[in-house]
């Protein structure tokens, strides 16, 4: 017993006291309104319920159906949720139509250069602006972030060009600081399955990107998403930034096939990096048309005015005038496959 689908027009009352019956037996339940449909999600160890109890549920008023889900990830699965999520981020439709396009610096790196990126990215036809203000670097003598002040910064470039803000998390102890600031928190690819983290971005009214990690198996990524969704935020999009793979002519290995693959198990919108996937500027621009003709709903791309002096990731960064090629290269493309940027 994963999903309780209800009759149509079922009252509030009898929706309280089932949800009060899977209290009853140690289960949660998420309710998911559809166009047609409203579903309860179990939330839980439903496996210890019997069939008895199974039935004893089903007969309840306002119950149409109960419906076992078999796959591990619930929530997050395209049985709970037959209709795509969409994320509406101050207006911006993440999962809808609408391709949208996440860009900016890897890092924060001080006020001036990212006031003229963002409003570069901006009139190229931008969306949203991502920076780092909390860097997690291979190396602890790297560049690691400028912290609050960063997402100071971020606020004032969202506040002078309108663009909401993406950044990231790494520890659960900057919580209240990122929230304050933030739009979208991200979980980098390092921090997929830090299971703790992820449990506390579940309880908070932000949406979350939540990148792919190097080694991680699909099913094990949407195991992550499902960590954050049981918690009761169901604002996750999923980012595919590339996996490690034996290939060492490029950064990652850009899987591709994830975007079709997780259209098809998921109802959660799915964004491509193609900056971390290559690791190579020249090659970001080929990589991000592809993810539009995958059916890609949100791009993030790496852009900085001066590739060769950033303290994070120049290497894979495109200047602004690319970028802008790059955003009128995407536009047939999008119509293409039905959608727009």
């Amino acid at each position: 017993m994963d999903i309780i689908v209800l009759q149509p027009d079922t009252p509030e009352e009898n929706i309280r006291h089932i949800l009060k019956k899977l209290e009853s037996k140690g289960l949660k339940g998420t309710i998911s309104q559809g166009t047609e449909r409203t579903i309860i999600g179990v939330i839980g160890d439903t496996s210890r319920v019997t069939e008895e109890e199974e039935d004893a549920i089903r007969v309840m008023t306002g119950v149409e159906n109960v419906v076992r889900i078999l796959k591990p990830y619930k929530l997050a699965s395209r049985e709970f949720k037959k209709v795509n999520t969409e994320i509406n981020v101050r207006g911006s439709i993440i999962g809808g139509k609408k391709i949208q396009v996440m860009a900016g610096p890897c890092a924060v790196e001080n006020k001036t250069i990212l006031m003229n990126i963002a409003e570069r990215v901006k009139n190229s036809g931008a969306t949203f602006l991502r920076g780092g203000a909390y860097k997690p670097r291979t190396s602890p003598y790297s560049f690691q972030g400028l912290g609050e002040e960063g997402l100071r910064y971020l606020a004032e470039a969202r506040e002078k060009t309108g663009l909401p803000i993406v950044t990231e998390i790494m520890d659960p102890r900057d919580m209240d600081v990122i929230v304050k600031y933030a739009d979208i928190i991200q979980i980098g690819t390092r921090n997929m399955q830090n299971f703790r983290l992820l449990l506390e971005v579940g309880s908070i009214d932000k949406p979350i990107l939540l990148k792919r990690g190097l080694s991680a198996t699909i099913k094990e990524w949407l195991m992550s998403a499902e960590y954050i969704m049981s918690r009761g935020n169901q604002n996750v999009m999923l980012c595919e930034r590339g996996i490690r793979t034996f290939e060492t002519a490029t950064r990652n290995t850009l899987d591709l096939s994830a975007v079709p693959l997780l259209k098809q198990l998921t109802h959660l919108p799915v964004v491509v990096d193609p900056s971390h996937g290559v690791g190579k500027w020249d090659l970001v621009a080929p990589m991000a048309k592809a993810a539009v003709a995958a059916g890609a709903d949100a791009l993030m791309i790496e852009v900085h005015t001066n590739p060769e002096e950033a303290l994070s990731d120049g290497e894979q960064s495109l200047r602004p005038d690319l970028f802008a090629k790059l955003m009128r290269e995407l536009k047939p493309i999008a119509e293409a496959v039905g959608r727009e940027i």
